[in-house]
């Protein structure tokens, strides 16, 4: 329910309730004969943060360039480059947003990548929103393909109404995804080869650490799906998995996967001087971090449920997998 009013609950905060606490604040504070003075530029000054995420901040996009390096990549993958993208929340990017989303399309086949990866989240609460934008998702192309996985949007989780219609409500999203083109992996896992050479792709449905979100990611599962090649230690594994939480909760503790791309986060869609007010909760929020051999890449996004971003602008990431070469 919070989820459904989300946008004119932000705005309603914004461009109202915080300007008045401010004047509040300001008539406590000031001298009784500037306070007026001081309101009104407090409030000048939210409402101009508020109008500029809405419209400038949230339209911004950057590329991140990336190498990653591992002793267990075979020697045929050295240089493969995966483009990841997350948190599309398409049915934020309607109208004149909807430009956004085409130039992030064509920015991604502009890198002409090896593999492209989304991380979860493609919409806001429900499939007609990524039904609507089919024919630019369905646009994007890569030598090895697109791969995907759900994230906690993905899923009837803010929707009131009866079991059987979140049933359906999700397989739309699974049918409407695999429509675009993308492989959606669901506790399970691809193999890519190169020759005799091949990397494990491997995606694991959404867990998240507070319980209302789904818990259906089954790392057992997901590296057990039978195939031609069984994942030995030795196997390089690129996992997917949309909330970065499960890396030190499941992940790292339950296989052996050498990188983790995740999303979810969006980087709180502000941060200052390199620190976002989400880092409070979600101590991996955006880019890097390692333990020992091990790495997890945490994409900031692309949208957000909120039509809003400051100085935190959508991300497309470029990670060139290299070969660490022994001392």
């Amino acid at each position: 329910m919070i989820a459904r009013y989300a946008i004119p609950f932000f705005f309603l905060m914004g461009l109202v309730v915080v300007p008045l606490l401010l004047a509040a604040l300001c008539r406590w504070l000031a001298p009784k004969r500037r306070w007026r003075r001081y309101a009104l530029i407090s409030a000048l000054v939210v409402w101009a943060l508020v109008l500029y995420g809405h419209f400038v901040g949230f339209l911004q996009m950057e590329v991140h360039r990336y190498d990653y390096a591992s002793a267990d990549l075979p020697k045929a993958f050295d240089n493969y480059r995966i483009v990841q993208f997350s948190d599309a929340h398409v049915g934020s990017l309607t109208g004149w947003h909807q430009s956004f989303l085409q130039r992030a399309v064509d920015s991604i086949n502009a890198l002409q990548p090896d593999l492209i990866v989304f991380t979860g989240d493609v919409q806001n609460l429900h499939p007609d929103e990524l039904r609507q934008q089919l024919p630019i998702l369905k646009q994007l192309r890569a030598k090895d393909g697109v791969f995907s996985i759900l994230g906690n949007h993905d899923y009837p989780t803010y929707l009131d109404c009866s079991e059987s219609e979140k049933a359906s409500l999700v397989q739309q999203t699974k049918d409407l995804e695999r429509q675009c083109g993308w492989r959606l992996l669901l506790n399970e896992y691809a193999v890519i080869r190169r020759g005799s050479d091949s990397i494990v792709i491997a995606g694991m449905e959404n867990w998240g650490k507070v319980k209302r979100m789904p818990r259906l990611g089954d790392v057992k599962k997901t590296l057990s799906t039978p195939t031609a090649l069984n994942p030995s230690p030795s196997t390089f594994i690129v996992m997917l998995q949309h909330d970065p939480s499960c890396w030190r909760k499941k992940i790292l503790p339950e296989c052996h996967a050498q990188l983790t791309l995740s999303g979810h986060t969006h980087g709180g869609q502000f941060s200052l001087l390199g620190w976002s007010p989400v880092a409070i909760t979600t101590p991996e929020w955006g880019g890097w971090y390692t333990e020992g051999e091990r790495s997890l890449y945490v994409s900031t996004g692309l949208g957000g449920l909120i039509p809003f971003r400051l100085n935190e602008p959508g991300e497309i990431a470029v990670i060139t997998l290299k070969i660490k070469h022994k001392d």
